[in-house]
């Protein structure tokens, strides 16, 4: 934790452009001033959004990320120079957005974002950021704010394609719009993106922030916007009549909470993971699993065990499955719970980006 208790300085130089706009005045600056932000991600677009709420005065900055800093990253996260290079990105972060604005008080958290921890992080925020491009961040942190009643602000890059929209806090969550894990999926490493595709959608993200925090009227609350970089469409849809999916979602859990006593089936084949966290583990790759007698000796005889199928995401059609096959499985056996643990490296973003460009 670092930075000053909030912003002694009130209506100063520093904020004299912004706060002279009618939108913001003396009222909005104080309002900023006294709000915490979560933003998980101190990648490409955190580096993005960051400096621009630091900049614009939010009082407290709550980031968390369990990454270094990369030489890779430089070219799209320009928050880091080079003699940052192997630290804790939370942490140079925080030295570079201190040395813009003092007054800030930004504390650091260097770590995944997790089931086990998401509702404490979001918890007493006013506005909580997704910018860690992983899939199991977002649904993990939209159903911690979908709970908590917290603004959601969350985003996408990939290629020349991104997205950004704002959810919960009275909206729909991001499950209500999108229940299904995506038709494909791939990282920045294997598809590549633009520095300044990743610019343009963290400015949205801090864009909205600000707007949420001074409570503008219309709310960006129930609305995505999407650009598509190439072609310089821009779109997006509004979503405030999306539904919640029916029953209880596929819940997602921290390694720590499974039990000794639980039953766990390890989806991922052993060249995806050659060493299960869970030594007991069932080892059952997806078409395997359809028709594996070892799931009903191992499994249908263990009424009323919480049952685990640990997950990582990825474009395969085996990923995609996964999920599926986890509620399928959950509704013939009828365990006392039925949670998905993602094991092993997140992927870093989705195919929604490209699809979104351009549609009303």
């Amino acid at each position: 934790m670092a930075g000053g208790g909030g912003l002694k300085g009130g209506m100063n130089d520093r904020y004299q452009r912004q706060s002279v706009l009618p939108e913001v005045g003396a009222a909005g600056q104080q309002r900023l001033g006294d709000a915490t932000v979560l933003v998980v991600g101190a990648g490409g677009l955190g580096c993005a959004l960051l400096p621009y709420l630091a900049a614009a005065g939010v009082g407290h900055l709550i980031l968390i990320d369990h990454d270094r800093v990369e030489e890779s990253n430089l070219h799209r996260q320009p928050l880091f120079r080079m003699g940052d290079v192997g630290r804790l990105k939370v942490e140079a972060a925080r030295d570079a957005l201190l040395a813009t604005n003092p007054q800030v008080r930004i504390e650091v958290h260097p770590e995944r974002l997790t089931a086990a921890n998401a509702a404490a992080l979001s918890s007493g925020v006013a506005v909580a950021i997704d910018a860690a491009d992983s899939l199991a961040a977002t649904y993990v942190l939209s159903d911690a704010c979908q709970r908590s009643g917290t603004a959601l602000v969350s985003a996408s890059v990939l290629g020349l394609a991104g997205y950004v929209g704002a959810f919960c806090g009275g909206a729909p969550s991001y499950r209500a719009v999108f229940p299904d894990m995506p038709r494909a999926a791939g990282s920045c490493a294997q598809a590549g993106v633009l520095g300044t595709a990743v610019a343009v959608i963290g400015a949205l993200q801090a864009h909205l922030t600000l707007a949420l925090l001074l409570k503008w009227q219309p709310s960006p609350l129930g609305r995505l916007v999407s650009v598509d970089f190439k072609t310089l469409r821009v779109g997006g849809f509004g979503f405030e009549g999306a539904r919640e999916p029916e029953g209880a979602p596929l819940a997602f859990i921290a390694p720590a909470e499974v039990d000794a006593a639980d039953v766990v089936i390890d989806l991922r084949s052993t060249s995806e993971a050659a060493v299960s966290p869970f030594p007991a583990a069932l080892r059952i790759g997806v078409e395997e699993l359809r028709t594996a007698e070892a799931v009903d000796d191992a499994v249908k005889n263990t009424s009323g065990t919480l049952m685990i199928v640990v997950n990582s995401v990825c474009g395969c059609a085996a990923g995609k499955a996964r999920p599926g096959i986890a509620l399928a499985l959950g509704n013939e056996i009828k365990p006392d719970r039925v949670a998905t643990v993602f094991a092993g490296a997140d992927i870093e973003a989705t195919d929604r980006a490209e699809g979104f460009a351009g549609t009303e």
